[in-house]
């Protein structure tokens, strides 16, 4: 039996992609594991600032968040096309169609899944988070994990639990995740 095009892009490409809430880790540890694995590691956030040469907060003021996900998804398309990456999205990636389809047709899908508290710790005091420059930041990241969390478990392969435990461990947990999974997919251990 053939493996159809598509399925086959999601193993054979080598990439990883990570989704989750800002501040679920997805850059923390995507740098360490495209490290360890030897993958090229890219944060879609960062590679937007990149190319249009201004910050993410500067584009929401300009643009409004609509014309950021209309970037966001740009170069998202672009970055899939490649392989052995390791991709860190943004936090709201999940919310455009597009991106919904092409990450999983292109990857294996990792979310980052975290406890709104550990979030609000982990970003509470980042000026750099447009979303969050509200009067009550902890309402807001309640608000946005209410609404996203189905759509991240939906267009994940895995789902990991992203707590307390050291980058190191985490690492660890995914790469034996992501190996189980490709196996049982009939696809090599090894990525």
């Amino acid at each position: 039996m053939q493996t159809p095009p598509l399925f086959s892009r999601k193993f054979d490409s080598g990439n990883l992609i990570l989704i989750g809430m800002m501040g679920s880790g997805k850059t923390t540890l995507g740098r360490a594991l495209a490290k360890h694995l030897h993958k090229n590691f890219i944060d879609s956030d960062e590679e937007i600032q990149h190319r249009t040469g201004v910050t993410i907060p500067h584009i929401f003021d300009v643009e409004g968040e609509a014309g950021f996900r209309i970037r966001e998804a740009q170069v998202i398309a672009d970055l899939v096309q490649r392989d052995n990456l390791l991709l860190a999205t943004g936090g709201g990636a999940v919310l455009t169609e597009q991106n919904r389809i092409a990450l999983p047709q292109n990857g294996v899908v990792v979310y980052l899944r975290t406890q709104v508290h550990d979030l609000w710790q982990r970003t509470r005091n980042d000026k750099n988070r447009p979303l969050l420059q509200t009067g009550n930041p902890y309402q807001k990241l309640a608000e946005l994990y209410e609404k996203r969390d189905p759509i991240y478990q939906q267009v994940a392969d895995l789902v990991l639990p992203s707590g307390k435990q050291s980058v190191h461990s985490m690492m660890l947990t995914l790469i034996a995740e992501v190996e189980k999974f490709r196996r049982e997919r009939g696809h090599p251990a090894q990525f």
